[in-house]
């Protein structure tokens, strides 16, 4: 593959200060952080420093509905419709504090190739309400075959939860296809769209999906703390979230002991929200409406195969899809020694990350140059044959 030395998204990389000194591929778990966060954060302090309290009549308690403003155009959704929460888990919990799963329509079909934090809250908190749940067994640890999911949806499934791309090896999922399965036995699809929005153009409208959670964490250069909500808006109406808080009521600042629920998209938030992440969320996701998503797609499609190009001449494995239309942002490449190959690429200054069962993996963003992909690649075959990963021995910790 012929590698690019015209990039005109390469203007981008001034704006992302750690660019300066790594080579960051590791934007599938968190983004640069944009050169604007800065101000935003000084924004925060100052408004805080000068104004009080009446910030929040300034700004502040506005900002769940317009920070979900600017994540809006990048789902096809409108003005007013997103809303902004502290994290998927809560979210899901959220969510699931809708529905009743007492009847005969109680099931849950999901995957195992899902988010562990999400199946986590299926499996303790959907159960504990009465759900019982289906999950479809990936048969390589990279894919799932669509025939799977839709054979598991039936009349009695009131739930289906799915990632758009699946976060181990960015897998592409057929969601118009598990949409209609859905739809026609009288189901409710929530989108993971998590590894989607900001590589891979996603509209809500086309695809047809029911709700759409996310976050700016990671392709949105957004930050931690800055999950999003959609949700159809004839669901909205019909949808009454158990798990709650004083931000959802029509009058919170009526301080009534009985709830009723906001009639717009702030019914589904809960208590007081982050606002310095909010703060932070800003200027990610508005560099990317500015860059373009189809612009980023059609580079991420280039640096993707570039990487499997490189990965396969070096004899790696990868554990990605090689089809790129089925393929996200990342690619998972395993070789031995893979968790100590990426503790030394750290070591370097080359952010990636390891999964289990996936490899190393490696997310060119539209700010990477392809001389980026093809070094980290040699490097990886370079710290094998020196030897050099030996000096990080494997320890399990809460951060890798």
């Amino acid at each position: 593959m012929t590698m690019r030395s015209d990039d005109p998204l390469l203007v981008w990389r001034k704006e992302f200060p750690i660019l300066e000194k790594t080579t960051y591929l590791i934007s599938n778990s968190l983004g640069a952080m944009p050169r604007g966060v800065y101000d935003r954060m000084h924004e925060y302090a100052e408004t805080w420093a000068t104004r009080g309290v009446r910030a929040w009549a300034d700004s502040w308690w506005d900002m769940s509905v317009t920070v979900g403003d600017t994540i809006a155009p990048l789902l096809g959704a409108k003005p007013g419709a997103v809303t902004m929460h502290p994290n998927i888990s809560l979210l899901q919990a959220i969510l699931i504090s809708c529905f009743d799963f007492t009847g005969r329509r109680n099931r849950i079909v999901y995957s195992d190739m899902e988010f562990p934090s999400v199946m986590y809250v299926y499996e303790k908190f959907a159960r504990s309400r009465g759900a019982t749940l289906n999950v479809v067994h990936s048969e390589d640890g990279i894919s799932l075959p669509t025939g799977k999911i839709l054979d598991a949806i039936d009349e009695r499934t009131r739930i289906v939860p799915i990632s758009h791309v699946l976060f181990k090896s960015a897998y592409i999922q057929d969601v118009r296809a598990i949409v209609r399965k859905a739809h026609e036995c009288g189901a409710v699809v929530i989108l993971d769209a998590y590894h989607s929005v900001g590589i891979i153009p996603v509209d809500v409208q086309k695809l047809g999906v029911d709700i759409l959670v996310g976050g700016v964490l990671k392709w949105l250069c957004g930050g931690p703390g800055g999950a999003f909500l959609w949700i159809r808006p004839s669901l909205r109406k019909q949808l009454k979230p158990t798990i709650t808080g004083w931000c959802a009521h029509e009058r919170p600042f009526a301080f009534e002991t009985e709830m009723q629920y906001s009639t717009d998209v702030t019914k589904f938030l809960n208590g007081t929200p982050a606002i310095p992440a909010l703060y932070a969320a800003l200027e990610g996701p508005g560099i990317i409406a500015q860059v373009g998503v189809r612009n980023i797609r059609a580079k991420s499609i280039h640096q993707t195969s570039l990487i499997i190009e490189e990965a396969q001449r070096h004899g790696f494995t990868v554990n990605s899809p090689l089809v790129s239309g089925r393929r996200g942002g990342t690619v998972s490449v395993m070789l031995p020694h893979a968790y100590e190959v990426s503790r030394e690429l750290l070591a370097r200054d080359i952010l990636v990350d390891f999964r289990e069962g996936a490899g190393i993996r490696l997310a060119p963003h539209f700010y990477t140059t392809d001389d980026e992909v093809v070094s980290t690649i040699g490097e990886m075959r370079n710290i094998l044959e020196s030897g050099a990963y030996r000096k990080h021995s494997r320890k399990h910790s809460r951060v890798t």
